[in-house]
């Protein structure tokens, strides 16, 4: 039976026929009430029944939520289009922001609560097919992301009309037409012209194909030709990998349908509210670039290809040093990573000969090693080493994150030099060394010229001061020299990759260390257990030293990861000291800092310059727009507001620490305000200090073990954010205590699925509730809340998995899992 978990993945309602503007095949266009339209009449507004006649329609308080609804239409595709740009990290955390603000959105006019209260159906579909957005973007699939995007866009469609009527919501339509054209930007900002012209191609297949696409074309005939020539000059920008056409066009876009708007109604306030709504999206647009510009999944794969260089010349001194069989199982631990690693599908895909070389460089090398043909080793190394660097060419263009892991690799050869030297062997360390300068010389990966670009001095201190006094220290056999050259070569380095971004810098420092927890194996096997443990020692210090940053950008991507990075390679040192099995410990070290570099690099930001551009773009748009005026008439202090929210915005992204919630919140108080209803603007992001909010939440009850702050005796503590369990996934022991705190967001639950725990075990939920059934049912009746300030207890005695679940943002997929071991 398929875990409930797994079905949040692929579980939805039925489409509606109404997917981006599009109604199902044989069907015509409803022009008469539904259940969901006459609750939405009841709530003040009247549906239209006629589709060339508005007189029916009033502009109100749910025209401004119908607004508010496409901002989260529009942000759906954000995602997704993150997603298609090789980000589908920074997508899912979209998608996840996306759910958070929605749960915050309280009110007698929040888009949350006037959801459930349109329509129950679409409330329920649009949480599903959002939580099924994030996961898929989670997981790598983008195609099942877009998919489900559609779904939840058409549940918020169906909402929109039965709140709006048919022409404010066909008005919507074109208006998030618009914002998905615009995402071919943020695309070509993040240099992946294949996604922005994909985005421009699936844009005019749902423009040909929305009830809007003629409409428009008999209101203007002139927006209409200038958005389906706009869609044609992305691609035809993306095809030239001309990123400022491609902005231009994306804008050119937005602009003609936002112009249509004003022509499909007779309502002003209908196309200013939603012109505003789109000048929100696209805030947050500014938002999702900045977070999305780390180096990315690229450089990532890219960190595991260049792992493999310095544990194949391990292999290589470790067979000269007469041990085949370390030599041997360094190999074959390189080749069964590969296989299972994400770089693997990335490589065969981005240079098939350079792939299909590695590969067969690998298996000679193994037989080399087995027949003790030091030649054949060589040659098989160099083989195996050249294909990995092309490797990296073909999966990376970036000249500071292909410099950066040269740095990595040439850290890594010196300190194996250092421990040859330290092995008796100067010629060899000699040798190394040489090698290192040759290759910098050749310009191996950018290294030199990049090096040189970003200091004269720092090149001169590496090559002239220290590298070649570094290889003379080690022909003379000069201990002191060899000690200070060293130190001075590893400094330079380290000192270059700390002049780069700091993601960029993190991956490379994983590969060093990386290598040297390898190093460890070697030396263990050459029975220097007491030399291996130091380096590891070593390593874990200058981890803990900032190692250009590294160590806090771990810990702030990840924290899980972080603890298993800093646990593991304490591991390393703990097996080389106990004569245990360090090659084992190495290997899981390894996959933790491989994670990381992933980790960090799908969180990193660096695009900061083109999001503040963003949002200076919304600020002047809106100086020229006709909703200008149309708001300052409205209501002055929302105009004041707005402007004053976008201004601070921009600083702040400029000065990396852009907040999107000020501004969307004064957006969206504008766009209330352009109807006529100010005062019935939500307030504040999710109405948190209102009357309301207090009331609602003093109402909740959470039960046995639900207690104001976190025990002192408790084992472990994992945070409830918005919409996730942090850490998700927690090991214990049989006896351990864990608090799980409120730390974000809404209320939670901590309910644990009753078909996904030990079969003896007893069960367990915040509530006390002796049953899954029953912890559902006590949610509905506001039993077992865990609210801010406080956190659920419970001590496991069983050990096996236990799968739980927060109830109401289960559809978010808000879902850990505790392992107890005996």
């Amino acid at each position: 039976m398929p875990q409930r978990r797994d079905l949040l993945k692929t579980v939805g309602i039925a489409a509606t026929g109404l997917l981006a503007g599009c109604p199902s095949q044989g069907s015509s266009e409803p022009n008469t009430a539904s259940a969901d339209t006459e609750a939405a009449t009841e709530q003040g507004t009247v549906a239209e029944t006629d589709e060339g006649d508005e007189s029916g329609v009033s502009v109100g308080p749910m025209t401004a939520v119908a607004t508010e609804w496409n901002v989260y239409r529009a942000r759906l595709y954000d995602a997704v289009a993150l997603g298609r740009a090789g980000a589908p990290g920074a997508g899912a955390t979209v998608a996840q922001s996306v759910f958070a603000r929605f749960e915050g959105a309280s009110g007698e006019y929040g888009a949350h609560e006037q959801l459930e209260a349109t329509s129950e159906s679409a409330y329920e579909g649009f949480e599903d097919a959002l939580g099924t957005v994030q996961s898929s973007l989670s997981e790598g699939d983008v195609s099942e992301a877009a998919s489900a995007a559609d779904e939840a866009s058409g549940h918020l469609q169906t909402a929109q009309q039965a709140a709006g009527g048919q022409q404010a919501t066909r008005v919507l339509d074109l208006l998030v037409l618009g914002s998905r054209a615009s995402n071919a930007a943020t695309a070509g900002a993040l240099g992946a012209f294949e996604a922005a012209a994909a985005i421009a191609e699936e844009t005019t297949t749902a423009f040909e194909d929305a009830l809007v696409y003629s409409q428009i074309e008999d209101a203007d005939a002139e927006s209409y030709e200038a958005f389906e020539n706009a869609l044609a000059g992305i691609g035809s920008a993306a095809g030239n990998e001309d990123a400022s056409g491609v902005t231009e066009q994306a804008r050119a876009a937005l602009d003609a349908t936002v112009t249509g708007a004003y022509a499909l109604v007779q309502q002003e306030a209908v196309a200013g509210a939603g012109h505003l709504a789109t000048m929100q999206a696209r805030g947050w647009d500014a938002a999702a670039l900045a977070s999305a510009g780390g180096p990315g999944q690229a450089y990532a794969h890219t960190v595991t290809l260049n792992s493999y260089r310095a544990r194949i010349a391990d292999a290589d001194w470790l067979a000269a040093n007469d041990a085949a069989d370390a030599a041997s199982t360094a190999v074959e631990n390189v080749f069964a990573h590969f296989e299972g690693a994400n770089a693997h599908d990335a490589l065969e895909e981005a240079d098939g000969e350079a792939y299909e070389a590695f590969e067969g460089g690998l298996e000679d090398l193994s037989s080399a090693i087995e027949s003790g043909s030091g030649d054949g080793i060589d040659s098989a190394a160099e083989t195996v080493d050249t294909n990995l660097v092309t490797g990296i060419e073909a999966l990376v263009g970036g000249e500071d994150a292909r410099a950066a892991l040269e740095s990595a690799f040439f850290r890594a050869r010196i300190a194996d030099a250092r421990e040859l030297y330290r092995l008796g062997d100067a010629d060899s360390a000699a040798a190394v060394v040489s090698d290192v300068f040759a290759r910098f010389e050749e310009n191996e990966l950018g290294f030199h010229e990049t090096m040189e670009e970003e200091s004269e001095d720092l090149y001169h201190r590496f090559e002239e001061e220290h590298l070649v006094s570094l290889q003379s220290a080690y022909e003379n056999d000069d201990s002191e020299a060899v000690a200070t050259h060293h130190d001075g070569v590893q400094q330079a380095l380290l000192d270059f990759e700390a002049a780069l971004s700091t993601a960029v810098a993190s991956g490379a420092e994983a590969d060093y260390m990386i290598g040297r927890a390898f190093d460890a194996t070697g030396l263990a096997a050459l029975s220097e257990t007491d030399r291996a443990a130091t380096v590891i020692q070593d390593t874990f210090a200058h981890f803990e030293s900032g190692a250009a940053g590294f160590h806090e950008a771990l810990e702030e991507a990840d924290e899980e990861i972080y603890e298993s990075f800093e646990s593991t390679l304490s591991d390393v040192r703990a097996a080389a000291q106990d004569g245990g099995d360090v090659t084992s410990a190495a290997t899981a070290f390894n996959d933790e800092a491989i994670a990381a570099a992933y980790a960090i690099a799908g969180s990193a930001g660096g695009n900061g310059e083109a999001a503040t551009a963003i949002v200076q773009d919304v600020f002047a748009t809106f100086e020229e727009a006709r909703v200008h005026e149309m708001l300052e008439e409205a209501d002055h202090d929302a105009y004041e507001n707005f402007e004053a929210a976008l201004s601070d915005y921009s600083k702040g992204l400029t000065n990396g620490d852009g907040n999107p919630t000020r501004m969307a919140d004064a957006t969206r108080t504008g766009q209330f305000a352009v109807v006529g209803a100010v005062d019935s603007a939500p307030s504040g992001s999710g109405g948190h200090g209102s009357e309301e909010s207090e009331e609602t939440e003093s109402s909740l009850s959470g039960g046995p073990n639900v207690v104001e702050g976190v025990p002192e005796d408790v084992d472990h503590v994992v945070d409830m954010e918005a919409v996730a369990y942090a850490p998700e996934e927690l090991t214990v022991s049989v006896g351990d205590k864990v608090a799980w705190e409120h730390v974000g967001g809404e209320p939670h639950s901590v309910t644990a699925y009753e078909d996904e725990i030990p079969e003896d075990a007893t069960y367990w939920a915040s509530g006390g509730f002796e049953s899954e059934s029953a912890a559902r049912e006590g949610w509905e009746n506001g039993e077992g809340a865990v609210q801010s300030g406080q956190s659920y207890v419970h001590t496991f005695e069983t050990a096996g998995e236990h799968g739980y679940v927060c109830i109401p943002h289960e559809a978010a997929g808000m879902v850990g899992t505790v392992i107890v071991e005996e």
